[in-house]
C-alpha cells in the first residue's frame, strides 16, 4: 500500500490558498511569534492571575486558534458587497460601545469593566472586551463605506426639507454628516478613556479619508476644528474641580516630559512616602524597558528564550512592552526579523491597493494595514525611548484577547479583498515576464509566443 505523501499534500494546500500568499506567511508568523514571547513574557501575570505560564499559553493557542477562524471565515467571504453592508453599522456600532462605557452600562451579562484607573473595557458573558480595539476596525471600515459612497454620489443630507442653503451647501453638509462627525464624536467618545488613543484613532481615521480621495485643503478646517475642540476640552477640564477626563493629566505630563520631576521626587521624597512610591512606578516601566533594549542590543541574538531578567521588573512587559522583550531575549535579529513583517506587509498592501478595482477595496486595505503597521512602529518607536508612552500593543504579537481577534478580522478582510486583486497581480506579472522575453531575443528573431501572451493579457486588460 502506498504511503501517503503528507508535506506533498500541505504543499498543495499552501499552493492552492488565494488571496496574497506573503500576507498569509506574515501573520502566520506573528502568530507562531506570539505564542512563544507570550509564553516566555507572563511570569508576572502568572503570579497575578494565581496561575501558570503553561495555562497562559494554552490559553494564547485557544486566543490564536479563534483567531484563525475569524481569519478564515472573513477570508472565504468573497463579495465585497458583504463587507460594504456591515461596514456601514461601523459607527452606529462605535457609539453604542462608547456610550456604554462611558455611562459605566450594566446589564447584567454585559458591563462596562474599570480597569487601570479607566472604563476602556467591557464585559459580554464573563469575555473582556478592549472597546478601542473594536473601535479602531469598525472606523476603518466605515469611513472606507463612507468616502467610497460619498465619491460616487451615493450620498444625501439627511434633512427632511431641504431649503436653498441646503441645496448649495448640500456637499459640504453631506461629507459632515458623514464623515466628519462621525470622526469627532468617535474620538470625543474615546477621549475620556485616553487622550493617546483617541490621537492615535483620530489620526489612523483621517489618514484613511485621506487615502479614499478627501484632498489635504479640505482637512485643513476638520482638522483645525478638531485641535480647537481638543484644546477646549482641555482647558474645561483644568476648569473644573473635578477633572472630566481623568487621565488628560497623565497624557499631558507624558507629552511634557516630566521624567526629570519624577527622578528629582525619587531622589529627594522619604522612600515610605506615597510621592516617592508613586514616582517610582511612573518610572520603573519605561526605565526596566529601556535596560531590556540596552541589554539585548549588545548581544546578536539575545539571551535566548527564557532568558530575560526585565520580565519580573515589568508588569505588562508581555502587552506594551513587547517590542522591548523581544530585543533582550532575541537580539537585533528578532527585532529586525519584528520590523522586516510589518514593513513587508506595508509593502504587500500598498500592491494589493493598487491591484483593487474599486475606491471601497482601496480605501479598507489601506486602512487596515496603516492601523496594523502604524500601531506596530508607534510600540516599536516608544518601547526604544522615542515618543511618550501610549499602551499601544504590538499588533498579532502582544498579550490581549480582544486586540487579537480584532486584527485577526482585519487581517481576514485584506486576505478576502486580496483574491480580486491577485488576479490583477498575476496578470501583470505575465506581462512583465513576455515582455522580458521579447526584449531579450534578437529583433529579427522574435519569440511569437511570447507575443502572442502579451497580446491575449492585453486584451483582456482592455475588455475588462
Amino acid at each position: 500500500m502506498a504511503k501517503r505523501d503528507n508535506s506533498k499534500k500541505f504543499w498543495n494546500f499552501v499552493g492552492n490558498l488565494q488571496g496574497d500568499k506573503v500576507v498569509w506567511m506574515i501573520v502566520l508568523l506573528l502568530i507562531l511569534l506570539s505564542i512563544v514571547a507570550i509564553f516566555s513574557s507572563t511570569p508576572l501575570l502568572a503570579i497575578q492571575q494565581h496561575t501558570t505560564r503553561t495555562a497562559i499559553m494554552k490559553e494564547q493557542l485557544l486566543i490564536s486558534l479563534a483567531g484563525l477562524f475569524f481569519i478564515i471565515l472573513c477570508y472565504n467571504i468573497r463579495s465585497q458587497r458583504f463587507f460594504r453592508a456591515v461596514s456601514k453599522l461601523g459607527w452606529g456600532f462605535s457609539m453604542l460601545l462608547l456610550i456604554f462605557l462611558v455611562a459605566h452600562g450594566n446589564l447584567g451579562v454585559i458591563k462596562a469593566l474599570y480597569i487601570n484607573d479607566a472604563w476602556r473595557s467591557i464585559s459580554v458573558f464573563g469575555f473582556q472586551v478592549h472597546v478601542f480595539e473594536v473601535v479602531k476596525v469598525a472606523m476603518v471600515m466605515y469611513l472606507s463605506w463612507a468616502v467610497d459612497a460619498y465619491q460616487n454620489k451615493k450620498l444625501h443630507p439627511l434633512f427632511f426639507k431641504e431649503s436653498e442653503w441646503v441645496k448649495k451647501h448640500a456637499e459640504g453638509i453631506t461629507k459632515f454628516t458623514y464623515i466628519y462627525f462621525p470622526m469627532l464624536s468617535v474620538c470625543v467618545g474615546i477621549m475620556p478613556g485616553s487622550l493617546s488613543s483617541t490621537l492615535f484613532i483620530g489620526g489612523i481615521m483621517f489618514v484613511t479619508i485621506l487615502v479614499g480621495g478627501i484632498g489635504v485643503k479640505e482637512l485643513i478646517l476638520p482638522f483645525a476644528g478638531a485641535i480647537a475642540l481638543l484644546l477646549l476640552l482641555v482647558a474645561i477640564d483644568k476648569a473644573t474641580p473635578k477633572p472630566i477626563f481623568p487621565h488628560l493629566e497623565s497624557a499631558l505630563a507624558r507629552l511634557e516630559n516630566n521624567r526629570e520631576h519624577q527622578l528629582d521626587v525619587i531622589r529627594t521624597a522619604p522612600r515610605n512616602s506615597i510621592e516617592f512610591q508613586k514616582a517610582l512606578d511612573k518610572m520603573k516601566q519605561p526605565m526596566s524597558a529601556k535596560i531590556a533594549v540596552h541589554e539585548g542590543r549588545g548581544i546578536l541574538i539575545g539571551k535566548g528564550p527564557g532568558g530575560s531578567t526585565q520580565r519580573y521588573v515589568v508588569p505588562v512587559m508581555f502587552e506594551d512592552y513587547m517590542f522591548s522583550f523581544i530585543i533582550e531575549e532575541y537580539g537585533i535579529l528578532g527585532a529586525i526579523v519584528v520590523i522586516f513583517l510589518y514593513i513587508s506587509l506595508l509593502a504587500r498592501g500598498s500592491m494589493i491597493v493598487r491591484n483593487c478595482d474599486n475606491l471601497f477595496a482601496k480605501t479598507a486595505v489601506a486602512g487596515l494595514v496603516l492601523l496594523i503597521t502604524g500601531q506596530a512602529m508607534m510600540h516599536m518607536f516608544i518601547n526604544v525611548g522615542i515618543g511618550p508612552l501610549t499602551g499601544q500593543t504590538l499588533p498579532m504579537v502582544s498579550h490581549g484577547n480582544s486586540s487579537f481577534i480584532m486584527f485577526s478580522i482585519a487581517f481576514g478582510i485584506i486576505l478576502s479583498i486580496s483574491r480580486s486583486a491577485k488576479r490583477k497581480m498575476d496578470k501583470e506579472i505575465q506581462a512583465a515576464q513576455a515582455r522580458a522575453q521579447l526584449e531579450a531575443m534578437p529583433v529579427d528573431e522574435p519569440d511569437m509566443e511570447a507575443l502572442n501572451e502579451l497580446n491575449d493579457i492585453e486584451e483582456i486588460e482592455n475588455l475588462e
